[in-house]
């Protein structure tokens, strides 16, 4: 696999409970980078399965794009090194780091020629990942879907620009193929896209998830650190069923990613999603989406 081979500078986002090795595969094949969470996998004998299954499934694509496995480097997850040693097991082409430092990464991914970004979501945090060595930086703007930053695009890339010189991957509320061309006018070299995948055929999400994403406006998305204890977008629907007042959201909890990753149940119930939820109109599988998205970029152009 070679990143020369990418259709477009796209990253199918990881996201949790939502992606898994079929999304990956079907996003690889399509030309884009595909992804997934590594807590995705229940234990850590599932997770080796899935990078095995990715892994074979893959080389027998030699045009299909890399994958990228986002590991949860937050203290609070137990599993996070075991995590990174099937990374590198496996000789994950990319490692994105979140909520937590990516040192503990970096060394061990790029000994083998693998590349390592970090999710930031201020000016900060992206100082001090620059700093541990990373490839690249995933900016986490206003309007991402699932866990999401207060940054606009426009000042974000510009102040990171100013200290860091490696790649950027731009992520919040882009759902089309001028969204995608608007961010490397700004100076990112990719994109995170995450909610524009919620509705595929490869997608884990419920059928009534995807259909309220189809059905859902800009208007409905609301952040909210209660859920997690980080700022998120959730779907207002989704909220209100899981028995939320949404103007009257309870008080942020302390952040403890065992605890959260481990309450599925909450996790089904209550569905995120960004901004761009409004560019979305029907269910389509992922080659569907990333023709429609190329053909939206060259036009862009």
């Amino acid at each position: 696999m070679s990143f020369s081979n990418l259709r477009l500078p796209v990253i199918q986002a990881p996201m949790f409970l939502l992606s898994g090795p079929e999304m990956v595969i079907a996003s690889c094949r399509a030309g884009i980078v595909g992804s997934f969470p590594s807590p995705n996998a229940r234990t850590i004998d599932v997770l080796e399965q899935w990078l095995r299954t990715i892994t074979e499934a893959l080389a027998g694509s030699p045009q299909a794009a890399p994958w990228a496995l986002n590991l949860v480097m937050h203290r609070s997850n137990p599993r996070r090194l075991e995590d990174l040693q099937l990374a590198v097991k496996y000789r994950a082409p990319i490692v994105i780091t979140a909520l937590g430092s990516p040192e503990e990464a970096v060394d061990a991914v790029q000994a083998y020629g693998g590349k390592v970004y970090a999710d930031v979501t201020t000016i900060e945090f992206a100082r001090r990942a620059a700093a541990s060595g990373v490839d690249g930086l995933a900016l986490i703007c206003c309007g991402a879907g699932g866990h999401t930053g207060q940054l606009s695009p426009f000042a974000f890339v510009d102040e990171v620009r100013q200290f860091f010189d490696g790649e950027i991957i731009l992520s919040g509320a882009i759902g089309n193929g001028r969204a995608i061309r608007a961010a490397q006018v700004l100076g990112a070299d990719y994109v995170y896209m995450g909610t524009r995948f919620i509705p595929t055929d490869e997608s884990l999400a419920q059928t009534d998830y995807k259909t309220m994403v189809v059905e859902s406006s800009g208007a409905d998305i609301v952040t909210s650190d209660s859920v997690t204890g980080v700022k998120a977008n959730w779907l207002k629907g989704s909220l209100v069923n899981a028995g939320y007042d949404t103007d009257n959201m309870p008080s942020p909890g302390e952040i403890n990613f065992l605890e959260a990753a481990g309450d599925v149940k909450r996790w089904r119930d209550i569905w995120a999603a960004g901004q761009s939820v409004g560019s979305i109109s029907r269910n389509q599988s992922i080659a569907e989406v990333v023709d429609q998205l190329d053909k939206e970029y060259r036009a862009s152009l």
